[in-house]
């Protein structure tokens, strides 16, 4: 083929591509069709990689098929396995992306924002309505969410499975799900008008324990530039009998789990396992095993801390923070005699320090309990996260506390409680109904104050920008926080103290 001849098809190939209609894009396996919807294109239900299914079942992701013609990407695809019924419905084939982009051409080069959901990893959408990035979108970014496959579907460990696995290790399917879909979006977002080398990733709960754990991959090098925790964060050590903050596990613990959970099947093999129909692998809780990543040694290479204090990790700028009153979502001791009985359970002989640090008054469980569960699960780690990387790296740490304080119905005028876990999110993503009870005056100009603070960290790789309150970065030297409520104000890192007496629990465990 002569050299013209190739400029000739090249040429002609780029003119088909810049014929195309406003809602039909080109991506590497085929054309996909979205929808228009007001100034952004929509596109649900983009195929990032192979279906999971059959003898790809507990499988690192394969390429997606191409495709001929054009592909229909106007609803949402199927969510994974798992319990309850996602809006979507749910089928093992569940490895679909969205994308919302208010750029009219591939020349716009964007900022890019992938969302990853929450949902303890054994639950969670893309097609959740509050998810929806049409309002960050109008910001100027280009919107993102990625599925990925949770329960014992995402991350079932086996010696089998490992021993089939070129790479020695199973488990972790869900967190090579997102970092394939991470690639596709580098492969392929500059079509949508976005910056493949502009990306940041955010999450919320499992989401942003795996914002922290990409932060933390090898696997994930290059493909992201910036990363936002919403009460995420995975700095604690391995351990056998897990507790919230103390989810992960070893490989070889997460062999034995998988071997006891398919003997628990009745059966002996994983040649049968994948034989099952997937509704019989569905979790019903956040059980064990299965449905927590694990430190493998390949995806995550090892203790998270450890990698942060030698600097061996993804250092990009990142914005981090948690929710006031997270531990009114995950009740830890009912009674006086339950909390101090789960606190030496846990903390062996470190509870007595920390049932000082975390008082009970006049017998009163409620609030020791929950800011220690709220510490112990995501506090410790954001402040950990946030003390390392402003230590060992050059990426920029903005650190948040939110706490909004909502109103329930029925609450008495003296309810005591701060803004529980998943709140959050609709604040982000800009979606408060003025028409729900528990929205109060103010919520609606918060939201504007923190999708802005969120799509200009994408923008810039830091949140200012006119007309908000100054956020300066976290250091040693400035330990500032943002207060994130009725308004946005600095302030100290909340009950730093008691932090201090967890610190004391956590490094005794990572150096025993």
């Amino acid at each position: 083929m002569t050299r013209l001849l190739v400029v000739l098809i090249a040429v002609l190939s780029l003119s088909a591509c810049a014929q195309l209609p406003p809602e039909q894009v080109k991506v590497q396996q085929g054309i996909v069709e979205g929808s228009i919807e007001g100034d952004l294109r929509v596109f649900k239900g983009i195929p990032f990689a192979a279906p999971p299914v059959g003898e790809l079942r507990w499988k690192a992701p394969q390429p997606a098929e191409s495709w001929d013609g054009v592909k229909s990407t106007k609803e949402y695809a199927p969510a994974p396995m798992q319990g309850g019924n996602p809006a979507s419905g749910k089928s093992e084939d569940c490895l679909y992306l969205n994308v919302w982009t208010p750029a009219q051409s591939a020349q716009e080069q964007l900022p890019v924002m992938v969302w990853i959901y929450g949902g303890g990893f054994s639950f969670g959408s893309t097609s959740d309505p509050v998810h929806n990035g049409e309002h960050l979108a109008r910001k100027g970014v280009v919107v993102v969410s990625v599925a990925y496959r949770v329960g014992q579907l995402g991350f079932l460990a086996h010696p089998e499975l490992s021993a089939e696995s070129p790479n020695g290790v199973s488990g972790n399917y869900g967190l090579l799900d997102q970092i394939a879909g991470l690639q596709w979006v580098k492969d392929n977002i500059a079509a949508f008008g976005g910056d493949p080398n502009k990306v940041t990733i955010f999450g919320e709960s499992a989401g942003g324990i795996s914002v922290s754990m990409l932060c933390a991959s090898p696997l994930a090098k290059g493909l992201f530039q910036g990363a936002i925790s919403q009460s995420g964060g995975s700095f604690g050590p391995t351990r056998s009998e897990t507790f919230p903050g103390e989810n992960m596990k070893t490989l070889e613990m997460a062999e034995q789990d998988g071997m006891a959970y398919v003997e628990a099947k009745g059966l002996s093999s994983i040649a049968e396992m994948r034989a099952l129909p997937a509704e019989d692998l569905i979790p019903q809780g956040w059980t064990m095993p299965g449905g927590w990543p694990i430190v493998d040694g390949y995806v995550l290479p090892g203790d998270q801390v450890a990698l942060y204090e030698q600097g061996a990790y993804n250092d990009v700028p990142v914005l981090i923070g948690y929710n006031s009153d997270e531990g009114l979502s995950f009740p830890a001791g009912r009674t006086a005699e339950e909390y101090v009985s789960n606190v030496r359970h846990r903390f062996g002989d470190h509870a007595d320090a920390l049932l000082e640090a975390y008082p009970l008054t006049d017998g009163e469980v409620k609030r020791a309990a929950r800011n220690l569960m709220r510490d112990a699960a995501f506090g410790w780690h954001t402040w950990k996260w946030a003390q390392l990387q402003s230590q060992t790296g050059t990426g920029e740490v903005f650190y948040y506390y939110f706490d909004q304080h909502p109103e329930y119905p029925g609450d008495s005028p003296q309810a005591d409680h701060g803004t529980p876990h998943g709140v959050d999110v609709p604040f982000v993503f800009m979606h408060i109904n003025p028409d729900n009870p528990h929205t109060q005056p103010g919520d609606q100009v918060l939201s504007e104050i923190m999708g802005t603070y969120w799509t200009n960290f994408a923008k810039y790789g830091h949140p200012n920008g006119e007309g908000l309150p100054e956020w300066p970065a976290f250091s040693a030297g400035n330990p500032a926080v943002m207060y994130l409520g009725p308004d946005a104000r600095l302030g100290e890192v909340p009950d730093e103290a008691a932090l201090r007496v967890l610190d004391a629990y956590y490094e005794s465990r990572l150096n025993p």
